[in-house]
Formats: C-alpha cells, structure tokens, sequence
C-alpha cells in the first residue's frame, strides 16, 4: 500500500473525519441522555416532594411525626427503593430521616443541607462517602403558618451504569465502524480510480515515436472523462510539434545538401590550382573541411529524421550481435590506440537478433566513438554481449570522465554535448548519440545510460531475441587490447 498516494491520504482522511464526527455524536449523546436521565428523576423526586407536602405535611401538627414516618415508609418505602427522603423544619430540625438504604449505597445522616430560604424548590448533585445523589429540595408552609423543608434524593448510580454502558458501547464499536467504512471507502476510492491507473499506464507507454497513440476516453459526464480527454488534446497538440519539427529537420537538410554539395565540389577544384598562394590554399582547406563536417552533420539529420519517421527501409536480417560487436571493435581499435586505451570485447552468449546489419553497427560505432572521446589517456573501455531476462543486451562501459546528474537526461538529445566547451574535434556535433536512439527505436530496442561523473559510464542497449537464438559460448571471447593490439 503507497502511504502517499492519493487514495490512501483521501481514506485517511474520510477516517479521520468520521471518526470526529463519531466522537462528536457520542459526546453530544453522552450529555443529552446524561441531561435526560438527571431531568426525569428528578421530575420524580419533585413529584412526591409535593405529594408528601400537600398531602402528609398538612396533617403532621395534629398526627405527629410518627404517622408521618409510617405514612412516608408506607407509600414510598425509601430504603427498599434505596432513595433518600429528610422533612425538617425551617429552622434545621428533622422531622423525619429515612434509614440506610438495602444496598448500603449510601448513609443519609452524611447528606448535607444544602437548602436556602432565599428558593422555594432546588436541585442539587451531592457527592458524599460511598457515592452521588440527586437531591431535590421543596420549601412547604402549612395553613397555619409552620414552614418545613422536604429533601427528596435518589443514587446517581442507575444513571452513571446507563451512561457508562454507552460509554462502553462506542469505545467497542468506534474502531469496527471506523475500520469498516476505511475499508469501503478504500476499495471504493479504488474501484473509482481504476479509471486514472489505466490512463496512467497508457500515457506512460506514450513517447515521441508512438505519439499517434491516445489515452481511453473514461464515459463518466465528470472531471475524469474531461481530464482524458484534455489529455488526448494536448497529446495531439505535441504529435503536431513533433511532425513539424520533423518535417523542418527533413526539409532543411535536403535543401541544403545540394548547395553545400555544390560549395564542396567548387572548393576542391579551386585547391587543385597550382598557382593559388599557401595562405590562400590553407583557407580554402580549411573551407572544405567546414564543408564537408556540415555535409556529415545534414546526412545525419536527415538519417535522424527519416528514423523518427520510419520512412527508413530496415534491411532486417538473422544476425549474431556478439560477432558483429567484435568485428565493429576491432575496426575501432585503432582509434583507442592513439589515446593508449585499453578496448576490451567479452562475449558471453551466441546472441542472435533481428536487425540491419550497417545500422546496428551504426549504434556500436557511435557507442565506441563516445567512450574514446570522453576517457582521457590510459583509460579502459569495456563492450559486453550477453543475453538477459530474453533480451540480448550490449554494453559499452568506459572509466572515463562520467556524466553529472543534471545532464543525464539530455544526453540522447540533438547537439547537445556535455561540456559546453568542448572542441568540434573532441565533442563532436552532438548527434552520435541522438543516431543510437533513433537506430534504437527503430529496432524496438531500448537505450539506457548510467554514469556517476569522475568514474565512467556504461550505455546499455537491449534488443529482442530472435527465436531459439541464444547458445551457450565456452566462457567470454578471449580480451583484445587496443593498445598492445593483441587479440585472442
């Protein structure tokens, strides 16, 4: 489960949220039933205050305390109901004390007076040893003038067992509720944004060389369905840019081929004049070679550009790759020697592959040609075959100058070049690299590069096996040197 994705935190919070308002509704629960049950007894209590004043206290001067407390065990049996009932006098005397309720709950004689002459009838919560009472107190005045004062309680116990139940009742089901709807909501978060994760895969498989491709359109009339299709929109937008920065790289190049073809045969004629001056004929020299690196650098933009758009012709043939990177690197190991380098070739694997011999070995060329640029003298360059995971792979690894970070991902891009200042002659026009990409894709194949800069880097390209196309070789081809020039 992604902690950071967009469903897990909208669960998260759905939760959370739920869980508050849960909380919320308990607590605000809690205090109305709380406020409720208090409410109703002491309704009661009030209740049979005022029947025990209109309807026993009025007869007490003339019966006397005694039929009172009959009267009172009589109709109202506190200690068997385990209530609390005092009639006293307004000057504090009791008349009447209930006895020590059956639950032993509590004990009457430390229940204070609580009563003020300034209020008729009070209610009270009295805490005392052994628990809390409800305490309703009523002043009552006879006719003839005699003023007692009724307290009527009853144990708040009943009530904190119901409160507490509750209490209870939300601790248990909170978590499984809360618990029960994250994980509704996660699979519905999920199920509704299935849509996004194919979208999602879709524009993933999507590059500059299947641009014609677009995203499923989601039928939903909501965000989703605009979403996809804004998308398509955009990517049809950059299909455009991308065919007419296409259509330019192609036109321009054939455009200028002839005139500068035509520049390049006028220079050489006029160099073979005997009577021009050395200068003027190492300016014309010079001239000619500007020349034909920009003829070079058209050729390969017009290659380029008719890549990209498959309007090449792959002469594609059954072809061993680790004969051809041996052949390509011993053709090459000349160039390594000027600069004391050792090139190396291991084989692995017989691996055979589908593919056009002179573009392949295009991609090897140009591999090699950027590892000698790049490792300074004494340095070692390495080009692997092997087979892996059904894919026939070539490496080419240099301990040279590496690449930084923040150019890695520029290095397949069109004359771009690393180091800014870097000479034509050892930097190149910046499009050896851009040719293995387009020759790449072309083949269905994949180029990756990883570099840590002052340690080398290693190019991989992997291309699709043919067909029974791997055999065992008896260990890796023996190492050639390209600077002793010895071969195995």
């Amino acid at each position: 489960m992604n902690l950071h994705s967009m469903r897990f935190r909208l669960t998260a919070w759905y939760a959370v949220l739920l869980a508050g308002a849960l909380v919320l509704l308990g607590f605000s629960v809690y205090i109305g039933l709380e406020h409720y049950l208090s409410g109703s007894a002491l309704r009661t209590l009030a209740e049979q205050s005022h029947s025990i004043g209109s309807e026993l206290l009025v007869n007490l001067p003339e019966k006397g305390p005694h039929w009172l407390a009959e009267e009172i065990e009589e109709a109202y049996a506190p200690e068997a109901n385990g209530n609390f009932i005092r009639v006293s006098r307004s000057d504090g005397t009791p008349v009447y004390v209930s006895g020590q309720p059956k639950d032993n709950s509590f004990d009457p004689l430390l229940v204070p007076v609580f009563w003020s002459p300034s209020t008729a009838e009070s209610s009270k919560k009295v805490r005392i040893p052994g628990g809390v009472l409800l305490v309703e107190s009523l002043a009552f005045i006879n006719p003839d003038g005699s003023r007692y004062i009724v307290e009527n309680g009853t144990s708040y116990a009943d009530i904190q067992k119901v409160l507490n139940g509750l209490l209870r009742l939300v601790a248990l089901y909170l978590p499984f509720v809360v618990s029960l709807a994250g994980l509704g909501g996660y699979w519905l978060m999920r199920r509704s944004l299935r849509p996004v994760d194919e979208i999602t895969r879709r524009a993933e498989g999507i590059t500059s060389s299947n641009l014609s491709e677009r995203l499923p359109v989601i039928k939903t009339g909501d965000e989703l369905e605009r979403l996809s299709i804004a998308l398509n929109r955009m990517i049809a937008r950059l299909e455009d840019a991308f065919q007419h920065i296409h259509r330019f790289s192609a036109d321009a190049s054939h455009e200028l081929r002839t005139p500068l073809t035509i520049l390049q045969l006028e220079l050489e004629e006029i160099a073979q004049h005997r009577e021009l001056p050395p200068a003027t004929a190492d300016q014309i020299g010079s001239a000619l070679e500007e020349t034909q690196r920009l003829s070079r650098i058209i050729e390969n933009l017009m290659a380029i550009a008719r890549l990209d758009a498959g309007e090449v012709k792959m002469d594609k043939v059954l072809l061993n790759l680790g004969d051809l990177a041996t052949s390509t690197a011993e053709q090459m190991k000349l160039l390594a020697e000027e600069k004391s380098l050792n090139l190396n070739c291991r084989i692995y694997s017989s691996v055979r592959v589908l593919g056009d011999h002179s573009r392949l070995k295009q991609v090897i060329v140009n591999l090699i040609d950027n590892a000698i640029k790049y490792t300074p003298e004494g340095g070692a360059i390495e080009v692997t075959v092997r087979s892996s995971d059904g894919k026939g792979v070539l490496e080419v690894n240099d301990n040279g100058l590496g690449i930084s970070p923040e150019v890695m991902p520029h290095v397949f891009e069109r004359f771009y070049r690393a180091d800014k200042a870097r000479s034509r002659d050892s930097g190149g026009a910046g499009l050896g690299l851009a040719i293995v990409k387009a020759i790449c894709s072309a083949h269905g194949a994949e180029v990756q590069v990883a570099s840590q800069e002052g340690e080398g880097s290693r190019f991989r390209v992997e291309l699709p096996l043919a067909q029974g196309s791997i055999y065992p070789s008896c260990g890796g081809i023996s190492t050639w040197s390209g600077v002793s020039g010895n071969t195995g």
